[in-house]
């Protein structure tokens, strides 16, 4: 698709649409949870269940919601220390505050993600098919995106030690808000926007892709 002079396209991210009064309820594999309030602790298994307009509060090792339907879930000052999301269908997901330290979302398929003031250890979005993803003041130590096909995503004031975009399909994504120590491979960020600063700095890692000898 030829880029316009309006590209990158913001994402299209709204906040959860959330009942006024919500239930407590069990996690349990397979559920059907609505309009329920889950206080997550320990393992906690919710693979393959439905969570819609849920909150969720979490102080836990593990939590596995493989395979789940999301759908208009809040997620805030989280504690988690594994956060296994790998082939999940999710809509308006809101990820805000605490700290995960593995948050898989691999093979998912994402319209509507918003991440905002997390630090996270290891971020996967690897084979992810996402649109409209907004990552917000968020501290990420490896970011892996390969083979992932994403549309309209947008970092700002996020940091990241190294990133993997290997194989990645991108299309309006906005990287000039992530400030990252390193990227796998430069060839693979056809479709993202950059800073003038950004290409500086990535300048010898493109050289390489060409195979160009830089030398002074």
């Amino acid at each position: 698709m030829p880029r316009t002079a309006e590209s990158p396209a913001a994402p299209r991210v709204s906040p959860p649409d959330l009942p006024p009064h919500l239930t407590a309820a069990r996690p349990a594999r397979g559920a059907d949870l609505i309009a329920a309030r889950l206080e997550l602790e320990g393992t906690t298994d919710l693979s393959y269940a439905t969570l819609e307009q849920c909150t969720v509060d979490a102080d836990a090792d593990a939590v596995d919601l493989t395979g789940a339907t999301i759908l208009d879930v809040e997620i805030t000052d989280a504690r988690i220390a594994s956060l296994r999301l790998r082939g999940a269908s999710v809509r308006r997901l809101r990820l805000a505050g605490g700290r995960i330290g593995s948050l898989d979302l691999s093979d998912t398929r994402i319209g509507e993600l918003e991440i905002r003031g997390l630090r996270i250890d290891y971020l996967t979005l690897g084979g992810a098919k996402g649109t409209d993803i907004e990552i917000v003041d968020c501290t990420i130590r490896a970011l892996d995106m390969p083979q992932a096909e994403l549309t309209r995503v947008r970092f700002s004031g996020t940091s990241s030690e190294e990133v993997d975009p290997r194989g990645l399909r991108a299309t309006d994504v906005d990287l000039r808000g992530l400030d990252a120590n390193g990227y796998l491979d430069a060839n693979s960020l056809r479709g993202t926007t950059l800073s003038y600063f950004q290409v500086q700095q990535l300048a010898p890692l493109f050289a390489a892709g060409l195979g160009i000898q830089v030398k002074d």
